[in-house]
């Protein structure tokens, strides 16, 4: 099977990378598979190179992308699209040129500006073209059925899936390994270290986060909780506003900006507590991450992360944009290392049972066997 995949952007992400690991399945399982993005810089086309896509290429300037995606989508048996803009623009070519009956879609977050009328209405016209679109979760199949005003016999619900194997392996490294990413962070044995991975977007809330971590520390039982960062904002000024604030908090070493890493999983190992309090979220690949690594999850009772993170079994769930509660979440697990061990230790299970990657990629496979069929 010849497979176009179309994404927005080729920079680091959750819908980016769940894309990286498709690729490399589908290519694994004999598929020639080619990936177009639309804008950005482009950080991961070597990765997706080295995941065994044929091709990787940009579709140009906004003007010109229509022509060429139209071009290319001729010469493959199926399109599969990825986020906003790039469902948008394989729709309407799709439409132009009658292509429609080989078009799919993936929804990776309940995008909130589907809320606006014009643009749920603008979706629903071109929502139709593609024969499935399939969703990370049952929320966002609930939310783009309502929103994007896409008919429920059109969605297909198909869980992220993960490789575990990189993450429970950095949980086996040494002790000794383990304290030394600590140490080179600044942090001491004594600390308990919450990890945020996550691009610095509105949707995040890294600001709630930050001043969690101000009022938790302030409290009795809150001096060794710390803070480590990754991430960054290729599109906009999210943290450099994120690294103001702290300076203002006058959080000092206890957070700490790592930026962009690819060591993630020593990371996660290197970790106590997983933490990320967004407003919404799609369903949130490094919550499976951060399962798979053995350490619980702190987040918000928002969107599909219930689906995903289960209270009291895998983690802590608080509202969203509750600053005390979120502090005190940090402060009851910074107090309790039984409870982090008990909700750390059932992760990697639930990842195996729930969310494999090899489920992932022939579910995926098998809504394409089933268009083409058609």
């Amino acid at each position: 099977m010849k497979i176009l995949h179309v994404i927005t952007t080729l920079d680091v992400g959750g819908a980016e990378m769940h894309l990286l690991s498709q690729v490399k399945g589908q290519s694994e399982r004999g598929h020639e598979v080619q990936v177009a993005y639309l804008k950005g810089h482009g950080t991961l086309v070597h990765d997706f190179e080295a995941s065994g896509a044929k091709r990787v290429f940009s579709l140009g300037s906004t003007l010109r992308s229509p022509l060429a995606l139209s071009r290319v989508m001729g010469d493959v048996d199926l399109v599969h699209t990825h986020l906003l803009k790039a469902d948008m623009l394989g729709a309407l070519v799709a439409r132009v040129t009658f292509r429609s009956k080989k078009l799919v879609a993936s929804k990776h977050n309940d995008e909130q500006v589907l809320k606006r009328p014009l643009v749920s209405l603008v979706h629903g016209v071109l929502g139709s073209a593609p024969r499935r679109t399939i969703v990370l979760s049952d929320h966002v199949g609930r939310f783009i059925e309502q929103y994007g005003r896409v008919g429920k016999r059109r969605i297909e619900r198909i869980y992220y899936g993960i490789d575990s194997a990189p993450f429970e392996a950095a949980a086996r490294a040494s002790a000794a390994s383990r304290e030394a990413v600590r140490v080179s962070f600044g942090f001491d044995s004594k600390d308990v270290v919450f990890t945020c991975v996550a691009r610095f977007a509105p949707q995040k809330a890294h600001d709630v986060l930050l001043k969690a971590l101000s009022k938790a520390r302030s409290q009795a039982g809150g001096a060794h909780v710390k803070l480590l960062l990754v991430g960054d904002d290729p599109f906009g000024d999210g943290r450099v506003k994120a690294e103001v604030l702290a300076r203002e908090l006058d959080l000092g070493p206890a957070c700490v900006f790592a930026g962009i890493r690819r060591d993630v999983p020593a990371l996660l190992a290197a970790s106590d507590v997983f933490v990320m309090c967004s407003l919404w979220e799609g369903l949130g690949l490094v919550f499976l991450e951060s399962m798979a690594t053995g350490i619980p999850v702190l987040a918000t009772r928002v969107s599909a992360v219930p689906e995903v993170v289960v209270e009291g079994e895998t983690g802590l769930l608080v509202p969203p944009a509750d600053v005390d509660a979120l502090a005190n979440g940090m402060l009851r697990l910074a107090g309790d290392p039984a409870l982090r061990a008990r909700l750390g230790g059932n992760g990697p299970r639930v990842v195996r049972e729930k969310f494999g990657l090899p489920r992932m990629v022939d579910e995926t496979i098998a809504v394409y066997r089933e268009i083409l069929s058609r």
